[in-house]
């Protein structure tokens, strides 16, 4: 385990079960800010147990069995147990190196060669109650190909547990969890204005996202104000009846190799980059709660 700590908060990674955050708490209360790993979770060595996990170079389901490219088709396997289409690109399921290493930053660094050669790079970082995570993924193949990039955090879930991220419409979605087509943000599902989780399952990408999203844990004792670049989407994953609920900022859609224009994907050439940003603020509910603090402070935190 990798441990980074700050005046507020502790966080612990395991760089070689897919570059992922293990548990982010809180020093003084130990509440959980992800959903907590316990030593069950850890030990299945699986990311998606844990607290948060880098997705490249793509974001959730492809279909068609790959997808097409300058040089040609590219074939895909699936790559999860639990579903059949291949799923959140191949970084996850790779050990990670540790560049370098401070009290409150690690910089980490995995080279993939499946399904191309890329380069991908995790820089977290503790200051103030702030994490801070930056995903770079570099293009290293000789032949053009189309990268997008994402984060999979989950959160706590509590009864009183609130959303706010404003979506102008969000892909409704088959038996297969692909997208059909876009549609108005139902009533239950709209968090323009914080509003607690919806009862039945979610599963779905919403749109035309800047990137905020504010998350009330009462029970907990706090709130997290959240602001990611480089995604212009989220992905919202609220199971019924689990302790946990996922928000996940990615540059594009579900599927969005097979959806006209390719809609948030990057056609990179060898030595070309790109990037996300998630910053994610503490703040202990204090007196009735702390002001929210200005989206323009939390980008420069």
């Amino acid at each position: 385990m990798i441990e980074l700590e700050d005046n507020l908060t502790h966080l612990t990674l395991n760089s070689t079960v897919g570059g992922s955050i293990v548990n982010w708490t809180v020093r003084s209360t130990g509440q959980p800010l992800l959903r907590h790993s316990d030593e069950q979770a850890i030990n299945t060595g699986l990311p998606g147990k844990l607290g948060c996990y880098p997705l490249a170079p793509w974001s959730n389901r492809i279909a068609e069995g790959g997808f097409d490219t300058p040089s040609g088709w590219l074939t895909l396997a699936p790559n999860s147990l639990t579903d059949p289409l291949p799923i959140h690109g191949s970084a996850w399921q790779q050990a990670w190196q540790v560049v370098s290493q401070s009290a409150d930053e690690v910089l980490l660094q995995v080279l993939c060669d499946t399904p191309f050669a890329y380069r991908a790079e995790q820089r977290i970082r503790l200051s103030g109650g702030v994490l801070r995570i930056e995903l770079r993924v570099t293009h290293l193949a000789e032949t053009a190909a189309w990268h997008g990039v994402g984060l999979h955090p989950y959160f706590p879930r509590r009864p009183g547990t609130r959303l706010q991220a404003k979506a102008a419409q969000v892909w409704m979605s088959d038996a297969a969890k692909l997208p059909t087509g876009l549609a108005p943000v139902p009533q239950e599902w709209d968090f323009r204005q914080p509003q607690t989780l919806p009862e039945g399952l979610v599963d779905n990408g919403f749109c035309e996202w800047d990137g905020y999203c504010l998350i009330e844990q009462p029970e907990l004792g706090y709130t997290l104000e959240c602001q990611a670049t480089g995604a212009d989407y989220f992905l919202l994953y609220c199971p019924p009846g689990l302790g946990f609920f996922c928000i996940e900022p990615v540059s594009h859609p579900v599927n969005a190799h097979h959806l006209p224009g390719r809609p948030g994907l990057k056609l990179l050439e060898q030595g070309q980059s790109t990037q996300l940003n998630f910053n994610l603020k503490y703040s202990p509910n204090v007196g009735g709660g702390l002001p929210p603090i200005a989206v323009d402070q939390l980008k420069n935190c």
